[in-house]
């Protein structure tokens, strides 16, 4: 028997939908403009981050090192969680900083050192956003943004995060920032998806209507189904790394699926 008997099935269907020629394209961030992988000693990195702001010293102050790394961890675990419940609602907001180091994280310290955390949340939720995973331009992502401006297609971004400054530094860096018509961050904006005001937004950044935008994103929960709800033109999905672990069952079929960068740009020449 062949390890291939013991793949998982995936629900490849799609909704049948004919794509038209989108006047706009919002892509997201992770897993479709970059891919990405954790990388291992992160919250070592960060516990080092936060003791020195808050001049945590070992033995010599309320709360040790290891505590913060232990609080860290539980924190950003319960995020994920809180994350994957987000799906849910239809207008999820997202998020605040103070929220996810004052609760999530620092919950139970001492007076003093949760209240200078939540001073610097946003700037440690930027260091968590860079600290936590490696990033990479997705192979052939560079190609398909700028065969879609030379085709006259307004491109942009939208994309849940904590840490926008990271992800327009990585765009700076890789030299796209001119290419993109908008940037729309869940951190930023107060909302994240599936709230179908968040891809809204990126359609007006656009000054384009919705319906005459493709969506590209990499999650069923999160992407697929706010493309439905914000009624776009094109609801793509993008294959990544984590697509196929659902947290729960997809119940709104993209337009089409696509495996790579490659793929999405054949798509949107084959619309017209």
């Amino acid at each position: 028997m062949s390890t291939d008997d013991h793949a998982p099935v995936h629900d490849r269907s799609v909704s049948g939908r004919v794509l038209r020629r989108p006047a706009g394209i919002l892509l997201d961030f992770g897993g479709v403009i970059a891919e990405t992988a954790a990388r291992p000693h992160w919250v070592d990195e960060l516990t080092g981050i936060v003791c020195d702001r808050l001049a945590i010293i070992d033995g010599h102050s309320e709360l040790s090192p290891e505590r913060v790394r232990t609080d860290i961890l539980a924190g950003t675990r319960a995020d994920s969680r809180w994350k994957n419940a987000m799906s849910r609602p239809r207008h999820p907001t997202e998020l605040p900083y103070a929220t996810l180091w004052g609760d999530f994280i620092a919950a139970d310290w001492p007076t003093s050192l949760r209240a200078q955390v939540v001073t610097h949340a946003q700037a440690l939720c930027a260091d968590l956003v860079r600290l936590r995973e490696d990033r990479a331009l997705r192979p052939g992502m560079v190609d398909f943004v700028s065969m879609a401006v030379e085709r006259g297609h307004a491109v942009g971004i939208v994309s849940n995060t904590l840490g926008a400054s990271v992800y327009r530094a990585f765009i700076d860096d890789a030299g796209l920032a001119p290419l993109f018509g908008a940037q729309i961050y869940s951190d930023e904006a107060g909302l994240r998806k599936p709230n179908p005001d968040l891809l809204s937004r990126g359609a007006a950044a656009l000054d384009l209507s919705i319906d005459d935008c493709w969506y590209v994103g990499d999650n069923f929960d999160r992407d697929v189904l706010c493309g439905w709800r914000a009624g776009v033109g094109g609801n793509v999905l993008m294959e990544a790394s984590g697509t196929w672990d659902l947290p729960f069952p997809a119940l709104r079929r993209p337009d089409a699926i696509v495996g790579d960068a490659a793929a999405l740009a054949e798509l949107l020449i084959a619309a017209g």
